[in-house]
């Protein structure tokens, strides 16, 4: 079980706070026990039972997070060699069912390549990219203890070292 105030990850919305564990104001005393959860990027809650299968799970420590940014040039493009819009969708959206910093690397790498080769930019991979990231770099800015908008420059110089 997490405690109140721990980051996980959760699901496919990236980085959580557990705001509070009890029931739903709605259920009253007695009523099934959820995690209240706040997003690292976006607002809102999220309201999980304590004991769901939903994915969840603790934030990489910073020593992981190091070992991990090192792997990150030897990772692989995800490419999608069908063009239909649905099967690229489906292509990408089953990769971040993986729930791994690598799948989410490799949808990146696959992205960039793709609208590389196509010279042009499309609002639906631009979205795709900005979600792999989001998720990506909350964790990582978490792990490493710094803002998020740093983490990009951050692996940038640890690649180049």
């Amino acid at each position: 079980m997490f405690s109140v105030g721990e980051k996980i990850i959760y699901g496919e919305n990236g980085v959580c706070t557990v705001d509070e564990i009890g029931a739903l104001p709605m259920d009253g005393p007695g009523g099934k026990v959820y995690y209240h959860l706040r997003p690292l990027v976006g607002s809102g809650t999220y309201f999980t039972p304590v004991d769901s299968n939903a994915y969840m799970r603790p934030v990489m420590s910073r020593e992981e997070a190091e070992a991990f940014i090192a792997t990150i040039p030897g990772i692989e493009p995800a490419i999608c060699s069908d063009t239909r819009f649905n099967h690229v969708d489906a292509f990408y959206k089953e990769l971040f069912k993986l729930h791994s910093c690598e799948a989410l690397v490799s949808v990146i790498k696959g992205l960039y390549t793709r609208m590389a080769e196509r010279k042009t930019k499309s609002s639906r991979a631009e979205a795709t990219m900005k979600r792999a990231k989001d998720i990506l770099h909350g964790e990582l800015s978490v792990a490493l203890g710094i803002d998020i908008s740093e983490v990009e420059d951050y692996i940038a110089r640890s690649i180049a070292e």
